[in-house]
């Protein structure tokens, strides 16, 4: 696979982006780099997000409205995947800018 499909596929749940990660070791560019360290802060994000809310509706079940800003997620997972379509390195919207300069172990 080459890189762009690779930086789409990083996208795609926590095997796609295990799969990207492994599968681009050998010939890694600035493309997929970028957006392995882009689709692993959208994964981490996401991961926490739900856990917090998880815990929060535990509490006061009248908060499982804020269950649909999982919406949010599924938004900048589909801007990504743009973004990597179109071989572009734009931050994700809201979170991107946070995770440029993060997860210094994608080389």
């Amino acid at each position: 696979m080459n890189n762009k499909t690779l930086s789409i596929v990083s996208y795609i749940t926590l095997i796609g982006w295990l799969v990207a990660y492994i599968s681009g070791k050998d010939n890694v560019d600035s493309l997929l780099k970028y957006h392995l360290k882009q689709s692993l802060g959208l994964l981490v994000t996401s991961i926490v997000f739900n856990i917090v809310l998880g815990i929060l509706i535990s509490i006061m079940p009248s908060l499982s409205l804020l269950s649909l800003i999982g919406f949010v997620f599924l938004a900048l997972l589909v801007i990504g995947i743009i973004n990597a379509a179109n071989e572009v390195q734009k931050p994700l919207p809201i979170i991107g800018k946070m995770f440029e300069d993060k997860f210094s172990f994608i080389r």
